[in-house]
């Protein structure tokens, strides 16, 4: 255990410099936020409950306001403004995901998610989409369930994708049955509104990790739709976050939305090599680079250090 804290350091004090060389005082709201739904009500009822469709960004983005408004009160001691919400890392991400093109349709069979089509539609057979659907969807029903939104635990549904809703929970009960240690998670999260800052996010990064696991073990084939440089950063990244985990990276709004900008801007194509990609910067292509070597060193230990690190955050 002694070599986890020397990693999970090195790329959690990468992350903090990064943030400090493009640090700036100008809010970074993720995309449509504004326009997004921010209450039940702005929602459809059919038959007494709540219909959502996630598989619309607007709609989808919704779900992770009304989670961060109805968790302000926990962090208001933190910090004003509910800049210190733990969750802001969720809907932030899915900003990332839907202005860098990941969103949408990979395979090319439909317009969804493309300019030229239906910008708003976000894809059932995008491997990011379907992973962000797991660090929504669970988290915004175990909100529900654990009664934080003040509404029966059966009065929400959330709508199914064009195909493969089988892999898909859509309701508090689904979920439970489908992913109850990830429910059970996010749940001792939402049960915790008196505790510290770090306990906070101890309980947050054990239901975030736990549903990255879920959601990997269904879509894992949905990274062949991609070129070689995209499917590896895909599993980089889920590698790193296990180190984000363990090191207590702190999900909240200035860190998340500067360390963003050090993200592939675009989806990777073939030939896209880091450090050598010309419309990246140098940070981007720094930060690319250092994931994949975090995933090359963790697939090369004996040990599996992502293990022994997705272990100790439970």
């Amino acid at each position: 255990m002694s070599l986890l804290a020397p990693w999970a350091c090195v790329l959690v004090g990468c992350i903090f410099v990064s943030s400090a060389e493009v640090f700036s005082l100008s809010d970074r709201y993720p995309p449509l936020w504004n326009e997004s739904p921010g209450q039940f009500s702005d929602y459809s009822v059919e038959n007494g409950k709540y219909i959502i469709d996630p598989w619309v960004f607007p709609k989808r983005m919704g779900m992770y306001k009304i989670l961060l408004n109805k968790t302000a009160s926990y962090f208001e001691k933190f910090a004003p403004d509910n800049k210190q919400n733990l969750l802001w890392g969720l809907p932030l991400q899915h900003g990332w995901q839907y202005t860098t093109g990941r969103l949408v349709d990979p395979t090319r069979t439909t317009d969804c998610g493309y300019e030229s089509g239906d910008h708003l539609c976000i894809s059932v057979d995008s491997w990011w989409a379907d992973m962000n659907y797991f660090l929504c969807a669970l988290p915004f029903l175990a909100a529900v369930d654990s009664g934080l939104m003040g509404i029966p635990s059966d009065q929400v549904l959330l709508l199914p994708p064009p195909k493969d809703q089988t892999k898909f929970c859509l309701s508090v009960s689904s979920c439970q049955s489908s992913f109850p240690s990830t429910m059970r998670k996010w749940n001792a999260f939402y049960k915790s509104p008196s505790s510290s800052f770090e306990d906070l996010l101890k309980y947050m990064w054990e239901a975030h990790v736990s549903a990255l696991k879920d959601g990997y073990k269904i879509f894992e084939d949905r990274l062949e739709y991609y070129s070689k440089p995209e499917a590896g950063f895909g599993k980089d990244w889920c590698v790193s976050l296990n180190y984000l985990a363990a090191a207590g990276f702190p999900t909240i709004f200035s860190t998340v939305s500067e360390f963003q900008k050090a993200l592939p801007p675009r989806v990777l194509v073939d030939g896209d090599t880091a450090p050598f990609i010309s419309d990246f910067t140098d940070l981007q292509n720094i930060v690319l680079l250092g994931l994949n070597l975090f995933h090359e060193v963790d697939s090369k230990t004996a040990t599996r250090l992502s293990r022994v690190l997705f272990s100790s955050t439970r």
